[in-house]
């Protein structure tokens, strides 16, 4: 049971890191007619964006290694804003009303942002 409730609140923290977003950086759009829509739109873009991370993130890690050390992990803020991108991308072919403007600074800031309300929404939330 607490695999799934542990798992709930990451979506659920993601969701409203990506609401936020909306939000907050000017360039990330989500483009829906009610409160209903909303929500299962930001939860199903934190879903895409879960499975984008779980995905490619450590392929790209573990490809660029060198990059990560060359770069004192500076490159993070690439590699995180082109999936945020991708995710964008992802979500507007599944027919999503969530949009991501471009590369800088929307998608590097939103993937910033979202990275960071997800660990303090975590952190607060995931008390046992």
């Amino acid at each position: 049971m607490g695999f799934l409730k542990g798992l709930l609140i990451r979506l659920g923290s993601t969701a409203v890191a990506f609401w936020l977003a909306t939000l907050l950086i000017p360039g990330i759009t989500l483009d829906t007619g009610s409160a209903t829509e909303a929500i299962v739109t930001l939860l199903l873009v934190a879903v895409i964006f879960g499975v984008v991370n779980a995905v490619l993130q450590p392929i790209v890690k573990t490809v660029g290694c060198g990059f990560y050390l060359l770069t004192l992990g500076l490159i993070a803020l690439v590699v995180n804003g082109l999936l945020f991108l991708l995710t964008s991308w992802i979500a507007g072919e599944a027919g999503l009303p969530f949009h991501v403007d471009g590369f800088w600074p929307e998608a590097v800031l939103g993937a910033l942002f979202v990275g960071v309300v997800t660990w303090l929404l975590g952190a607060v939330l995931d008390r046992d």
